[in-house]
């Protein structure tokens, strides 16, 4: 089992930046493959991006690329998303996940095992 917390939250006017952090405890970390999700009000989860085990490898939404960036620090047990030039429509709450091995792609999150509860992130125009 690996139980996930995300934080870093809150709110932040348009163009701003946030930093959410997603801390691991249970089964080993370092060997998980960890994705960012995010449910707006009235819509389906959607990917923003994922990191291999390593760090060595990450993918993102095109929606947040070249803003959103995905790092990991496995000596803390912590995966971060860097949020820079926020937009009104990146309002959401944001989940960390991780997964050890699955057929799914990235981006499917059925494909992932665990989650943590999330964190809200609002951006005001």
């Amino acid at each position: 089992q690996v139980q996930l917390v995300e934080s870093g939250g809150g709110l932040v006017q348009a163009g701003g930046s946030l930093r959410l952090s997603c801390t691991a405890s249970g089964r080993t970390f370092s060997s998980a493959t960890m994705g960012w999700f995010r449910q707006a009000p009235g819509k389906e989860r959607e990917f923003a991006g994922a990191i291999n085990w390593s760090g060595s490898s990450t993918s993102y939404a095109d929606s947040v690329k070249g803003r959103f960036t995905i790092s990991r620090d496995n000596a803390k047990n912590t995966v971060y998303l860097q949020m820079n030039s926020l937009k009104p429509e990146d309002t959401a709450v944001y989940y960390c996940a991780g997964r050890y091995s699955s057929i799914r792609s990235l981006d499917s999150p059925i494909g992932y095992a665990y989650w943590g509860q999330g964190t809200q992130v609002t951006v005001s125009s």
